[in-house]
């Protein structure tokens, strides 16, 4: 799922921990196996339900076993009415929102309920819930829950609820542990971060809260996801621009490129205001980088308004592009329409789509070549050996390195490009890389 969904799994590891539990990656050792899924696509509840039933000879052999359903998928009535019909095993239903019931849930099931169901997404989670972290360098926090935009074609507010946001206080504190212990990238969570601050007693704007976190001392980056772009002002480029730690990239969703197809998924902005921002941040810097969400075949998209999205990655040279065949949701508008294009073409597009994408990424990383950049070094790409990490323009890079590398932020000078990556060397005595 999402790095929302991701982040949530991280409190699920915690909780489970808090009681006792130990973590396994053998299913058959397992007292209790958690599915915490998306909604967002039917390709990935396809293969959760196909997880799901892969789980009942071994329910079989232990009896005890508690297999639960969690997350955004667990919202779906849909779903939940599947499972009741063709999976009875599945005891333990938590919603998107219900992540702290989970030690009653489980009691529950363990004194013998045949079902626990909880969905709940009215307030803000507990702040006080426990995280087993994957990184100790990275580390996601989350601003905020919920949408308020109800996109014709996304399920999210349906199943995440309405937009509330955490105070600036608490997100403050959380981000300046994390820093003290050595965290290196905060990843800033959100379904659209740009309308942070709505609805708190004391209003704040995102941009507000980025300069609050960015006055906090320490070496590392902050990023950001996602945005809307009828949400995305001068004032949030002006801020990442000047700050210390912000990354000078946006990964701005435009989904289509006509502005008839974006009236019907409910958008709530027009190509000319979209490239507006883009044109704004490229005359405050030139390499200033974005990326984007694209959605190909929405029911009523025509040739001539994907002629309109092939235009705009054109004029943007994105350097990066999130690519999705369109899939119906149930519940959602879109799902309503009918097709006007066949799969064959929609199909076609997408390839059309990726090949440019391709040319385009990097061509935009080619401006790059010689210059110096600061590469926060993730993991070993176990292929070749080369360290794998993004830049603070949000860039993918590939270096040669050595284990005490990974988890540093390295000033690397760019000698190579690809269309995924660029490559680089570290500058040995400078910064964090000595």
């Amino acid at each position: 799922g999402c790095q929302l969904n991701f982040c949530d799994g991280e409190k699920y590891k915690g909780i489970l921990q808090d009681l006792g539990y130990e973590l396994t990656d053998t299913p058959e050792e397992a007292d209790v196996i958690l599915y915490n899924a998306c909604a967002v696509r039917a390709h990935a509840e396809s293969r959760v339900i196909g997880r799901l039933g892969a789980l009942k000879s071994i329910r079989e052999k232990n009896p005890r076993l508690i297999v639960g359903l969690c997350g955004c998928m667990a919202e779906e009535e849909e779903v939940r009415a599947l499972l009741r019909k063709s999976y009875p095993f599945v005891r333990l239903v938590l919603g998107a929102g219900a992540m702290e019931r989970l030690p009653e849930a489980l009691l529950s099931v363990y004194r013998g309920e045949k079902r626990h169901e909880t969905l709940q997404f009215a307030g803000l989670p507990d702040e006080t819930l426990p995280t087993v972290r994957e990184s100790t360098f990275q580390a996601s926090v989350p601003v905020m829950y919920g949408c308020n935009n109800f996109c014709t074609y996304c399920i999210v507010p349906y199943v995440r609820g309405r937009e509330r946001s955490r105070t600036p206080e608490a997100i403050e504190q959380e981000v300046r542990g994390l820093i003290a212990q050595g965290c290196r990238e905060i990843l800033l969570l959100g379904q659209n971060v740009n309308s942070y601050g709505r609805g708190l007693e004391t209003e704040i704007s995102f941009p507000a809260l980025l300069r609050r976190l960015d006055a906090i001392e320490g070496d590392y980056f902050i990023r950001f996801m996602s945005s809307h772009p009828k949400d995305a002002t001068p004032e949030l480029i002006d801020t990442m621009l000047s700050s210390q730690h912000i990354e000078h990239h946006l990964h701005l969703p435009v989904q289509c490129g006509s502005d008839r197809v974006l009236k019907e998924m409910n958008r709530h902005y027009t190509l000319e205001t979209y490239l507006k921002t883009v044109d704004y941040a490229r005359s405050k810097s030139p390499d200033f980088g974005f990326s984007s969400d694209l959605i190909v075949g929405f029911p009523t998209e025509t040739d001539e308004d994907f002629e309109g999205t092939m235009r705009i990655i054109e004029y943007v040279k994105y350097d990066n592009l999130y690519t999705f065949i369109y899939s119906p949701r149930t519940g959602t508008k879109a799902a309503q329409m009918e097709f006007v294009s066949t799969q064959e073409q929609i199909a076609a597009r997408m390839s059309r789509l990726l090949a440019r994408q391709r040319e385009i990424s990097e061509e935009f990383n080619k401006r790059f070549l010689g210059k110096q950049v600061r590469f926060l070094a993730e993991k070993r790409d176990p292929e070749t050996g080369l360290l794998l990490g993004k830049t603070r323009e949000g860039l993918v890079l590939e270096a040669p390195g050595t284990e005490s590398d990974i988890g540093r932020l390295l000033d690397v000078k760019v000698t190579g490009v690809k269309n995924w990556a660029l490559g680089g060397e570290i500058l040995r005595g400078t910064n964090d890389a000595e």
